[in-house]
Protein backbone atom coordinates (compact mmCIF):
# COMPACT_ATOMS: atom_id res chain seq x y z
CA UNK A 1 0.00 0.00 0.00
CA UNK A 2 1.41 3.44 -0.96
CA UNK A 3 2.90 5.37 1.96
CA UNK A 4 4.02 2.22 3.81
CA UNK A 5 7.42 1.86 2.14
CA UNK A 6 10.84 1.83 3.79
CA UNK A 7 10.60 3.47 7.21
CA UNK A 8 13.24 5.98 8.21
CA UNK A 9 14.41 6.52 4.63
CA UNK A 10 14.01 9.90 2.95
CA UNK A 11 15.23 8.81 -0.49
CA UNK A 12 15.47 5.30 -1.91
CA UNK A 13 16.49 4.29 -5.43
CA UNK A 14 16.26 0.69 -6.55
CA UNK A 15 17.95 -0.53 -9.73
CA UNK A 16 17.59 2.89 -11.39
CA UNK A 17 18.87 3.39 -14.94
CA UNK A 18 18.64 6.43 -17.17
CA UNK A 19 19.72 7.23 -20.73
CA UNK A 20 19.23 10.37 -22.78
CA UNK A 21 17.30 9.97 -26.05
CA UNK A 22 19.37 8.90 -29.06
CA UNK A 23 20.94 11.85 -30.88
CA UNK A 24 20.82 12.05 -34.70
CA UNK A 25 23.46 9.67 -35.96
CA UNK A 26 24.12 8.20 -32.51
CA UNK A 27 22.71 5.85 -29.91
CA UNK A 28 21.17 6.45 -26.49
CA UNK A 29 23.57 8.00 -23.98
CA UNK A 30 23.57 6.02 -20.70
CA UNK A 31 24.07 8.12 -17.57
CA UNK A 32 22.96 5.88 -14.70
CA UNK A 33 23.00 2.08 -14.78
CA UNK A 34 21.25 -0.04 -12.12
CA UNK A 35 21.83 2.46 -9.31
CA UNK A 36 20.58 1.63 -5.84
CA UNK A 37 20.97 3.92 -2.83
CA UNK A 38 19.37 4.98 0.44
CA UNK A 39 19.48 8.30 2.30
CA UNK A 40 18.10 8.24 5.83
CA UNK A 41 15.69 10.81 7.26
CA UNK A 42 17.53 13.75 8.83
CA UNK A 43 20.77 13.11 6.91
CA UNK A 44 23.00 15.80 5.43
CA UNK A 45 24.32 13.86 2.45
CA UNK A 46 27.01 14.98 0.00
CA UNK A 47 26.80 13.66 -3.55
CA UNK A 48 30.18 13.89 -5.29
CA UNK A 49 31.60 12.61 -8.56
CA UNK A 50 33.43 13.62 -11.70
CA UNK A 51 32.03 16.03 -14.26
CA UNK A 52 29.38 14.16 -16.25
CA UNK A 53 28.99 11.37 -13.68
CA UNK A 54 25.20 11.87 -13.44
CA UNK A 55 24.82 13.77 -10.16
CA UNK A 56 22.33 16.31 -11.50
CA UNK A 57 20.38 13.63 -13.34
CA UNK A 58 20.13 11.57 -10.17
CA UNK A 59 18.74 14.50 -8.18
CA UNK A 60 16.21 15.38 -10.88
CA UNK A 61 14.85 11.84 -10.91
CA UNK A 62 13.67 12.44 -7.33
CA UNK A 63 11.71 15.53 -8.40
CA UNK A 64 9.37 14.35 -11.18
CA UNK A 65 8.61 17.83 -12.53
CA UNK A 66 12.34 18.30 -13.22
CA UNK A 67 13.17 14.86 -14.59
CA UNK A 68 14.80 15.04 -18.01
CA UNK A 69 13.48 13.33 -21.14
CA UNK A 70 14.96 9.91 -21.69
CA UNK A 71 14.65 6.20 -21.00
CA UNK A 72 14.46 5.27 -17.35
CA UNK A 73 14.00 2.14 -15.31
CA UNK A 74 13.82 1.11 -11.68
CA UNK A 75 12.03 2.74 -8.76
CA UNK A 76 12.54 6.05 -6.94
CA UNK A 77 10.82 6.63 -3.60
CA UNK A 78 10.73 9.59 -1.22
CA UNK A 79 9.54 8.74 2.29
CA UNK A 80 8.18 5.45 1.00
CA UNK A 81 6.17 6.92 -1.88
CA UNK A 82 6.85 6.27 -5.55
CA UNK A 83 7.71 9.67 -7.09
CA UNK A 84 5.99 8.73 -10.35
CA UNK A 85 2.67 8.65 -8.47
CA UNK A 86 3.08 11.96 -6.64
CA UNK A 87 0.75 14.82 -7.50
CA UNK A 88 2.35 18.22 -8.14
CA UNK A 89 1.17 19.35 -4.72
CA UNK A 90 2.54 16.30 -2.91
CA UNK A 91 5.84 16.64 -4.74
CA UNK A 92 6.11 20.30 -3.67
CA UNK A 93 5.37 19.39 -0.03
CA UNK A 94 7.79 16.50 0.08
CA UNK A 95 10.72 17.58 -2.10
CA UNK A 96 12.34 20.99 -2.53
CA UNK A 97 14.98 21.73 -5.17
CA UNK A 98 17.62 24.48 -5.33
CA UNK A 99 19.49 24.95 -8.60
CA UNK A 100 23.13 25.86 -9.20
CA UNK A 101 22.06 29.17 -10.71
CA UNK A 102 19.37 30.87 -8.59
CA UNK A 103 18.19 32.88 -11.60
CA UNK A 104 17.12 29.60 -13.21
CA UNK A 105 14.32 29.26 -10.66
CA UNK A 106 13.34 32.89 -10.08
CA UNK A 107 9.95 33.60 -11.63
CA UNK A 108 8.92 36.87 -9.96
CA UNK A 109 10.26 40.43 -9.88
CA UNK A 110 10.04 41.05 -6.14
CA UNK A 111 11.37 39.15 -3.12
CA UNK A 112 8.00 38.96 -1.38
CA UNK A 113 6.27 37.63 -4.51
CA UNK A 114 9.02 35.08 -5.10
CA UNK A 115 8.59 33.85 -1.53
CA UNK A 116 4.84 33.42 -1.92
CA UNK A 117 4.70 32.19 -5.52
CA UNK A 118 4.86 28.46 -4.77
CA UNK A 119 2.34 28.73 -1.96
CA UNK A 120 -0.04 30.70 -4.17
CA UNK A 121 0.29 28.06 -6.89
CA UNK A 122 -0.83 25.39 -4.41
CA UNK A 123 -3.82 27.45 -3.32
CA UNK A 124 -2.56 28.02 0.22
CA UNK A 125 -5.04 30.15 2.20
CA UNK A 126 -3.75 33.76 2.51
CA UNK A 127 -3.43 33.75 6.33
CA UNK A 128 -1.41 30.51 6.23
CA UNK A 129 0.69 31.85 3.33
CA UNK A 130 1.52 35.11 5.15
CA UNK A 131 2.55 33.20 8.28
CA UNK A 132 4.80 30.80 6.38
CA UNK A 133 6.49 33.60 4.44
CA UNK A 134 6.98 35.65 7.62
CA UNK A 135 8.41 32.71 9.56
CA UNK A 136 10.75 31.72 6.76
CA UNK A 137 12.01 35.28 6.25
CA UNK A 138 12.62 35.61 9.98
CA UNK A 139 14.52 32.30 10.07
CA UNK A 140 16.87 33.41 7.30
CA UNK A 141 17.10 37.04 8.44
CA UNK A 142 15.99 38.48 5.10
CA UNK A 143 13.44 40.99 6.39
CA UNK A 144 15.69 43.97 5.46
CA UNK A 145 15.37 43.15 1.74
CA UNK A 146 11.90 41.61 1.76
CA UNK A 147 10.47 44.53 -0.23
CA UNK A 148 13.26 44.76 -2.81
CA UNK A 149 13.29 43.74 -6.46
CA UNK A 150 15.07 40.45 -7.12
CA UNK A 151 17.25 42.17 -9.75
CA UNK A 152 18.82 44.38 -7.05
CA UNK A 153 20.04 41.44 -4.95
CA UNK A 154 23.59 40.12 -5.02
CA UNK A 155 24.28 36.58 -6.18
CA UNK A 156 24.60 35.40 -2.59
CA UNK A 157 21.29 37.02 -1.64
CA UNK A 158 19.54 35.44 -4.62
CA UNK A 159 20.85 32.02 -3.63
CA UNK A 160 19.55 32.48 -0.08
CA UNK A 161 16.23 33.62 -1.55
CA UNK A 162 16.07 30.45 -3.67
CA UNK A 163 16.68 28.38 -0.54
CA UNK A 164 14.12 30.34 1.48
CA UNK A 165 11.50 30.07 -1.27
CA UNK A 166 11.97 26.30 -1.39
CA UNK A 167 11.73 26.07 2.42
CA UNK A 168 8.53 28.13 2.54
CA UNK A 169 6.86 25.07 0.98
CA UNK A 170 8.03 23.08 4.03
CA UNK A 171 9.51 20.11 2.15
CA UNK A 172 10.83 17.15 4.10
CA UNK A 173 13.64 16.50 1.58
CA UNK A 174 15.79 19.27 0.08
CA UNK A 175 17.90 18.60 -3.02
CA UNK A 176 20.58 21.11 -4.03
CA UNK A 177 22.65 21.05 -7.23
CA UNK A 178 26.02 22.83 -6.85
CA UNK A 179 24.35 25.57 -4.75
CA UNK A 180 27.53 27.45 -3.82
CA UNK A 181 29.42 27.41 -7.12
CA UNK A 182 28.57 31.05 -7.86
CA UNK A 183 29.13 32.37 -4.33
CA UNK A 184 32.20 34.12 -3.02
CA UNK A 185 33.93 32.38 -0.06
CA UNK A 186 32.26 34.56 2.58
CA UNK A 187 28.78 34.17 1.05
CA UNK A 188 29.40 30.44 0.72
CA UNK A 189 30.07 30.09 4.44
CA UNK A 190 26.91 32.05 5.29
CA UNK A 191 24.82 29.93 2.90
CA UNK A 192 26.18 26.66 4.28
CA UNK A 193 25.48 27.76 7.85
CA UNK A 194 21.87 28.50 6.88
CA UNK A 195 21.63 25.09 5.22
CA UNK A 196 23.07 23.44 8.33
CA UNK A 197 20.38 25.10 10.46
CA UNK A 198 17.69 23.91 8.03
CA UNK A 199 18.98 20.36 8.47
CA UNK A 200 19.59 20.31 12.22
CA UNK A 201 16.95 22.70 13.56
CA UNK A 202 14.11 22.01 11.13
CA UNK A 203 14.84 18.33 10.59
CA UNK A 204 14.89 18.60 6.79
CA UNK A 205 16.87 15.90 5.01
CA UNK A 206 19.50 17.51 2.75
CA UNK A 207 21.24 16.07 -0.31
CA UNK A 208 23.85 18.32 -1.97
CA UNK A 209 25.53 17.56 -5.29
CA UNK A 210 28.90 19.30 -5.31
CA UNK A 211 32.38 19.37 -6.83
CA UNK A 212 33.63 21.28 -3.75
CA UNK A 213 32.89 19.02 -0.79
CA UNK A 214 35.59 20.30 1.55
CA UNK A 215 33.70 23.39 2.82
CA UNK A 216 30.68 21.16 3.60
CA UNK A 217 32.26 18.14 5.27
CA UNK A 218 31.83 19.45 8.81
CA UNK A 219 28.07 19.72 8.24
CA UNK A 220 27.64 16.36 6.51
CA UNK A 221 26.58 13.05 8.01
CA UNK A 222 27.30 10.86 4.97
CA UNK A 223 28.52 10.96 1.37
CA UNK A 224 27.80 9.19 -1.91
CA UNK A 225 29.98 9.15 -5.03
CA UNK A 226 28.59 8.86 -8.56
CA UNK A 227 30.74 7.46 -11.33
CA UNK A 228 30.73 4.93 -14.19
CA UNK A 229 26.93 4.86 -14.06
CA UNK A 230 26.88 3.69 -10.42
CA UNK A 231 26.71 5.25 -6.94
CA UNK A 232 28.62 4.08 -3.88
CA UNK A 233 28.98 5.23 -0.28
CA UNK A 234 32.29 6.93 0.57
CA UNK A 235 33.95 8.14 3.77
CA UNK A 236 33.79 11.83 4.65
CA UNK A 237 37.42 12.17 5.77
CA UNK A 238 39.11 12.13 2.34
CA UNK A 239 36.63 14.76 1.08
CA UNK A 240 38.28 17.36 3.32
CA UNK A 241 41.32 17.57 1.03
CA UNK A 242 41.56 20.43 -1.47
CA UNK A 243 42.44 19.05 -4.90
CA UNK A 244 45.85 19.75 -6.34
CA UNK A 245 45.89 20.68 -10.01
CA UNK A 246 49.47 19.56 -10.50
CA UNK A 247 52.77 21.45 -10.47
CA UNK A 248 52.15 25.22 -10.80
CA UNK A 249 53.62 26.91 -13.85
CA UNK A 250 56.71 29.03 -13.73
CA UNK A 251 55.86 32.67 -12.96
CA UNK A 252 54.88 34.43 -16.15
CA UNK A 253 57.06 37.20 -17.49
CA UNK A 254 54.58 40.00 -18.25
CA UNK A 255 54.68 41.11 -21.83
CA UNK A 256 52.89 44.00 -23.50
CA UNK A 257 49.80 45.48 -21.91
CA UNK A 258 46.62 43.56 -22.80
CA UNK A 259 44.02 45.58 -20.90
CA UNK A 260 44.02 48.96 -19.20
CA UNK A 261 41.09 50.53 -17.39
CA UNK A 262 41.41 54.14 -16.27
CA UNK A 263 38.90 55.75 -13.90
CA UNK A 264 36.04 53.58 -15.17
CA UNK A 265 32.52 54.31 -13.94
CA UNK A 266 29.53 52.24 -14.99
CA UNK A 267 25.88 51.70 -14.06
CA UNK A 268 23.10 49.91 -15.91
CA UNK A 269 20.67 52.83 -15.97
CA UNK A 270 20.57 56.48 -15.01
CA UNK A 271 18.72 55.72 -11.77
CA UNK A 272 20.69 52.57 -10.87
CA UNK A 273 23.56 52.52 -8.36
CA UNK A 274 27.11 52.60 -9.67
CA UNK A 275 28.57 49.13 -10.23
CA UNK A 276 32.04 50.43 -11.05
CA UNK A 277 33.32 53.80 -9.89
CA UNK A 278 36.83 54.98 -10.45
CA UNK A 279 38.05 51.50 -11.38
CA UNK A 280 41.70 51.25 -12.48
CA UNK A 281 43.27 47.98 -13.62
CA UNK A 282 46.03 46.77 -15.93
CA UNK A 283 46.55 43.20 -17.18
CA UNK A 284 49.50 42.00 -19.22
CA UNK A 285 49.93 39.61 -22.11
CA UNK A 286 51.64 36.38 -21.12
CA UNK A 287 49.87 36.12 -17.77
CA UNK A 288 46.79 34.69 -16.07
CA UNK A 289 45.16 37.52 -14.12
CA UNK A 290 42.35 36.73 -11.66
CA UNK A 291 39.60 39.02 -10.41
CA UNK A 292 38.16 38.13 -7.00
CA UNK A 293 35.66 39.88 -4.76
CA UNK A 294 32.22 39.49 -3.28
CA UNK A 295 29.05 38.82 -5.24
CA UNK A 296 27.98 42.09 -6.82
CA UNK A 297 31.44 43.65 -6.68
CA UNK A 298 31.50 44.28 -10.44
CA UNK A 299 33.64 41.43 -11.81
CA UNK A 300 31.19 40.34 -14.50
CA UNK A 301 30.48 43.95 -15.46
CA UNK A 302 34.19 44.65 -15.85
CA UNK A 303 34.69 41.64 -18.13
CA UNK A 304 31.75 42.70 -20.27
CA UNK A 305 33.21 46.19 -20.70
CA UNK A 306 36.56 44.71 -21.73
CA UNK A 307 34.74 42.49 -24.25
CA UNK A 308 33.04 45.56 -25.74
CA UNK A 309 29.55 44.55 -24.58
CA UNK A 310 29.02 47.90 -22.92
CA UNK A 311 30.61 51.34 -22.66
CA UNK A 312 31.75 53.06 -19.49
CA UNK A 313 29.70 56.01 -18.31
CA UNK A 314 33.01 57.71 -17.57
CA UNK A 315 36.62 56.72 -18.01
CA UNK A 316 38.11 54.40 -20.58
CA UNK A 317 38.80 50.70 -21.16
CA UNK A 318 41.53 49.96 -23.69
CA UNK A 319 42.55 46.62 -25.21
CA UNK A 320 46.16 46.20 -26.29
CA UNK A 321 47.35 46.88 -29.81
CA UNK A 322 46.25 44.19 -32.25
CA UNK A 323 44.13 42.33 -29.70
CA UNK A 324 40.67 43.81 -30.23
CA UNK A 325 39.86 41.42 -33.09
CA UNK A 326 40.94 38.42 -31.01
CA UNK A 327 38.96 38.83 -27.77
CA UNK A 328 36.80 35.93 -26.54
CA UNK A 329 34.44 35.88 -23.54
CA UNK A 330 33.24 32.76 -21.70
CA UNK A 331 30.07 33.92 -19.89
CA UNK A 332 28.75 32.50 -16.62
CA UNK A 333 26.11 30.56 -18.55
CA UNK A 334 27.90 28.54 -21.25
CA UNK A 335 24.58 27.79 -22.98
CA UNK A 336 24.64 31.38 -24.23
CA UNK A 337 27.19 30.18 -26.82
CA UNK A 338 25.18 27.17 -28.05
CA UNK A 339 23.06 27.34 -31.19
CA UNK A 340 23.50 23.87 -32.74
CA UNK A 341 21.97 20.42 -32.20
CA UNK A 342 25.17 18.51 -31.51
CA UNK A 343 28.59 18.91 -29.92
CA UNK A 344 30.27 18.32 -33.29
CA UNK A 345 28.24 21.08 -34.94
CA UNK A 346 29.01 23.49 -32.12
CA UNK A 347 32.75 22.91 -32.51
CA UNK A 348 32.51 23.65 -36.24
CA UNK A 349 30.08 26.56 -36.06
CA UNK A 350 32.77 29.24 -36.44
CA UNK A 351 35.06 27.19 -38.70
CA UNK A 352 34.29 29.14 -41.87
CA UNK A 353 34.76 32.51 -40.22
CA UNK A 354 37.78 31.69 -38.05
CA UNK A 355 39.43 29.36 -40.55
CA UNK A 356 40.55 26.52 -38.27
CA UNK A 357 41.03 23.04 -39.77
CA UNK A 358 39.26 19.80 -38.81
CA UNK A 359 42.45 18.65 -37.12
CA UNK A 360 42.12 21.47 -34.57
CA UNK A 361 38.55 20.38 -33.78
CA UNK A 362 39.69 16.82 -33.13
CA UNK A 363 42.63 18.02 -31.04
CA UNK A 364 40.70 20.41 -28.78
CA UNK A 365 37.90 17.85 -28.29
CA UNK A 366 40.49 15.32 -27.17
CA UNK A 367 42.27 17.73 -24.81
CA UNK A 368 39.02 18.84 -23.17
CA UNK A 369 37.48 15.40 -22.78
CA UNK A 370 34.77 15.85 -25.42
CA UNK A 371 35.79 12.98 -27.70
CA UNK A 372 32.95 10.55 -28.25
CA UNK A 373 30.29 13.18 -27.51
CA UNK A 374 30.03 14.57 -31.04
CA UNK A 375 26.45 13.38 -31.63
CA UNK A 376 25.22 14.54 -28.20
CA UNK A 377 22.98 17.58 -27.95
CA UNK A 378 24.77 20.30 -25.93
CA UNK A 379 21.82 20.58 -23.55
CA UNK A 380 22.17 16.86 -22.71
CA UNK A 381 25.71 17.40 -21.39
CA UNK A 382 26.41 17.89 -17.72
CA UNK A 383 26.99 21.45 -16.51
CA UNK A 384 30.75 20.87 -16.44
CA UNK A 385 30.80 19.38 -19.92
CA UNK A 386 28.84 22.37 -21.21
CA UNK A 387 31.50 24.60 -19.67
CA UNK A 388 34.25 22.68 -21.44
CA UNK A 389 32.37 22.73 -24.76
CA UNK A 390 31.95 26.51 -24.58
CA UNK A 391 35.66 26.87 -23.77
CA UNK A 392 36.57 24.60 -26.69
CA UNK A 393 34.59 26.79 -29.11
CA UNK A 394 36.47 29.85 -27.93
CA UNK A 395 39.89 28.20 -28.02
CA UNK A 396 39.34 27.19 -31.64
CA UNK A 397 39.20 30.88 -32.57
CA UNK A 398 42.77 31.30 -31.23
CA UNK A 399 42.01 34.20 -28.86
CA UNK A 400 44.78 36.55 -27.79
CA UNK A 401 42.71 37.91 -24.90
CA UNK A 402 40.53 35.30 -23.19
CA UNK A 403 37.96 36.55 -20.67
CA UNK A 404 36.44 33.96 -18.32
CA UNK A 405 33.51 34.47 -15.94
CA UNK A 406 33.46 31.75 -13.24
CA UNK A 407 35.19 29.19 -15.49
CA UNK A 408 35.38 26.39 -12.86
CA UNK A 409 31.61 26.26 -12.30
CA UNK A 410 30.55 22.61 -12.52
CA UNK A 411 34.10 21.30 -13.02
CA UNK A 412 35.64 18.57 -10.86
CA UNK A 413 39.35 18.58 -9.99
CA UNK A 414 40.30 16.59 -13.09
CA UNK A 415 38.44 18.99 -15.40
CA UNK A 416 39.90 21.97 -13.54
CA UNK A 417 43.38 20.61 -14.20
CA UNK A 418 42.50 20.44 -17.92
CA UNK A 419 41.28 24.04 -17.77
CA UNK A 420 44.45 25.14 -15.97
CA UNK A 421 46.55 23.49 -18.67
CA UNK A 422 44.71 25.40 -21.40
CA UNK A 423 45.13 28.73 -19.60
CA UNK A 424 48.84 28.17 -19.05
CA UNK A 425 49.20 27.13 -22.70
CA UNK A 426 47.60 30.41 -23.81
CA UNK A 427 49.70 32.53 -21.47
CA UNK A 428 52.88 30.80 -22.59
CA UNK A 429 52.00 31.73 -26.19
CA UNK A 430 51.89 35.40 -25.17
CA UNK A 431 48.11 35.68 -24.93
CA UNK A 432 46.39 37.23 -21.92
CA UNK A 433 43.87 35.52 -19.65
CA UNK A 434 41.59 37.59 -17.41
CA UNK A 435 39.19 35.58 -15.27
CA UNK A 436 36.64 36.35 -12.58
CA UNK A 437 36.41 33.56 -10.03
CA UNK A 438 34.96 32.67 -6.63
CA UNK A 439 37.18 29.57 -6.43
CA UNK A 440 40.19 30.41 -4.22
CA UNK A 441 41.74 26.98 -4.64
CA UNK A 442 41.83 27.36 -8.43
CA UNK A 443 42.97 30.98 -8.40
CA UNK A 444 45.76 30.26 -5.94
CA UNK A 445 47.17 27.48 -8.13
CA UNK A 446 46.64 28.98 -11.58
CA UNK A 447 46.78 32.79 -11.58
CA UNK A 448 49.99 34.83 -11.72
CA UNK A 449 48.34 38.04 -10.52
CA UNK A 450 45.19 38.59 -8.44
CA UNK A 451 43.11 41.76 -8.14
CA UNK A 452 40.34 42.23 -5.60
CA UNK A 453 37.32 44.35 -6.56
CA UNK A 454 35.51 46.22 -3.79
CA UNK A 455 33.21 49.23 -3.63
CA UNK A 456 33.32 49.68 -7.40
CA UNK A 457 37.09 49.74 -7.74
CA UNK A 458 40.24 47.65 -7.39
CA UNK A 459 41.18 47.45 -3.71
CA UNK A 460 44.40 45.48 -4.26
CA UNK A 461 46.50 43.94 -7.01
CA UNK A 462 49.32 41.58 -6.02
CA UNK A 463 51.23 38.56 -7.19
CA UNK A 464 48.93 35.67 -6.36
CA UNK A 465 51.10 34.00 -3.65
CA UNK A 466 51.40 37.31 -1.79
CA UNK A 467 47.67 38.00 -2.12
CA UNK A 468 46.67 34.72 -0.49
CA UNK A 469 49.36 34.85 2.16
CA UNK A 470 47.95 38.17 3.33
CA UNK A 471 44.27 37.20 3.05
CA UNK A 472 42.05 35.99 5.88
CA UNK A 473 38.71 35.76 4.08
CA UNK A 474 39.78 34.52 0.63
CA UNK A 475 41.48 31.39 1.86
CA UNK A 476 39.55 28.33 0.77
Amino acid sequence: MEGLGVRGKALVMRDVSFSYPPAPGGGAVPVLEHVSLEVGEGAFCLLVGHTGSGKSTLLRLAKPELALAGERGGAVEVFGRDVSRLSVGDSARLVGFVFQDPDAQMVCDSVWHEMSFGLESLGTPPPEMRRRVAETCHFFGIEPWFGRDVATLSGGQRQVLALASALAMRPRLLLLDEPTSMLDPVAEKSFLHALFRVNRELGVTVVVATHRPWPMVDYATCALEAGAGAVREVALGPLRARPSLGVPPSPAVPDAEAVRADDVWFRYSRDAPWVLRGCDLAAACGSVHALVGGNGSGKTTFLRLVAGLGRPSRGRVRVGSGLSAHVALLPQDPKALFVCDSVAAELREWQGRAGYPDEDVTDVASRLGLSGLGATHPYDLSGGQQQLLALAKLLLTRPRLLLLDEPTKGLDARAQAVLADELWRLAASGAAVLMASHDPNFVRQVADVTSMLFDGGVAATEKTPSFFEGSVFFRD
